[in-house]
């Protein structure tokens, strides 16, 4: 399956000598990109840290490294080298600095990771300007059609056929399930990636002494999708201290399974500063049918937030909105440190304009305002030419984003 991260890469080697880092959840599909790029280069060396025999070359001398790849040869398009997996290395980050201040301009340089390549950032960080970040998401519904290479953040509408958009609201944005489709290999399928992600990501990498409680919360944040987090009540349920419930909320974060919103506080009147909004990286999880509909729409939000930042079309963050008197807008769009969308999620057309989304559009001069339906058949209409409050089609608006 074509991805349009296979598409970034192949821009990203042919203007930029900074390593690509490909960051995302398990079985996102990182490792097919990165091993589908390989193929495609007249000479690539492949090497996974998760496989003893890369692991050796990896730590070995690097005439063995770099065998096969001629370096010093003048090349239309320059030799390849992928690390996947190599943040399971403690010092991964001082390897790869010592790497690509060696071999900078010789070589084109992948690295993948389920965790920790997203956090580098924070801090101090011995490979800043050494690297540029793309952060691999689920399939959605602009992927599943496009996987061309956006100029700009909003695409002209196209649209996805009734069955393809089932099956993805169904089984969810992950490749695998998605592509089978059945739900014997669904069920199976979830079971094996959340005991991978517990049990041998975080379990190998962080210090969790009972995995069973971990498992437990993540088992309770399935019912919590799209609601403010009550650290405290989980700590009840889960029978661990407050602040032990933070970190590991935290450490879920961290490893994709769960994302966190928080809202805007900024030109709103007794905004509401605490609790944060929790989503899913796969909502397809989720029972409840108005909050797997709103986890949805967020997590192609998130993409698209995502996408547009680590491309370089600008600086992109995504909010919600809520005030003391328990008004709230799902979802706001802030480009360029200026509320730029206000979105609100309904599974009905029959619901009225949310007079909050008009109220808030007016106070913060955000320059859009959309209630999307869930149940509006697709039209074939620029969202972006409705510059007032109004309700479009669901599939439509989701169709322009990435």
């Amino acid at each position: 399956m074509d991805r349009i991260y296979h598409t970034i890469l192949e821009e990203h080697f042919s203007q930029y000598e900074q390593m690509a880092f490909l960051s995302g959840p398990r079985q996102v599909g990182k490792t097919t990109i990165s091993t589908q790029i390989c193929n495609e280069s007249e000479y690539c060396n492949y090497l996974n840290w998760d496989i003893n025999k890369h692991r050796t070359q990896i730590l070995g001398d690097e005439e063995t490294l770099l065998s096969g790849l001629p370096i010093d040869a003048v090349m239309e398009k320059k030799p390849l080298i992928v690390f996947d997996e190599i943040h399971k290395y403690k010092h991964w980050k001082n390897y790869l600095k010592g790497f690509i201040d060696e071999y900078k301009g010789k070589l084109n340089i992948l690295v993948t990771g389920s965790a920790k390549l997203n956090i580098i950032r924070r801090g101090g960080d011995s490979l800043m300007g050494r690297y540029f970040l793309y952060r691999v998401h689920p399939l959605t519904v602009r992927e599943l059609h496009s996987f061309a290479l956006p100029t700009q953040e909003f695409q002209p509408p196209l649209k996805l056929n009734d069955e393809d958009f089932n099956a993805l609201y169904k089984f969810g944005g992950f490749p695998e399930p998605l592509t089978k489709q059945t739900m014997q290999f669904y069920n199976r399928w979830q079971l094996l990636r959340q005991e991978q992600v517990i049990r041998e990501d975080i379990k190998n990498s962080e210090q969790i002494q009972d995995l069973a409680q971990l498992e437990v919360l993540a088992e309770l944040l399935k019912c919590q999708a799209t609601k403010q987090l009550k650290y405290t009540e989980l700590a009840k349920k889960v029978r661990v201290a407050d602040t032990t419930i933070r970190r590991w909320v935290k450490v879920l974060e961290n490893y994709y399974y769960c994302f966190i919103l928080k809202p805007w506080t900024k030109n709103i009147s007794r905004s509401l500063i605490k609790e944060p909004k929790m989503f899913l990286w796969d909502w397809s999880v989720i029972d409840d049918p108005g909050s797997k509909v709103e986890n949805f729409v967020a997590c192609h939000l998130l993409k698209a937030v995502h996408f547009w930042k680590d491309i370089g079309l600008g600086k992109y963050e995504l909010f919600f909105i809520r005030d003391k008197e328990k008004r709230e807008v799902d979802f706001l769009i802030v480009k360029n440190n200026k509320p730029w969308i206000l979105i609100e999620v309904k599974t009905s057309a029959k619901v009225k304009l949310s007079d909050h989304l008009i109220s808030f559009q007016t106070n913060l001069k955000a320059p859009y305002a959309f209630q999307l339906a869930f149940d509006l058949p697709y039209m074939d209409v620029n969202c972006l030419d409705q510059t007032k409050p109004c309700i479009v089609p669901l599939k439509t608006f989701l169709s322009q984003l990435v």
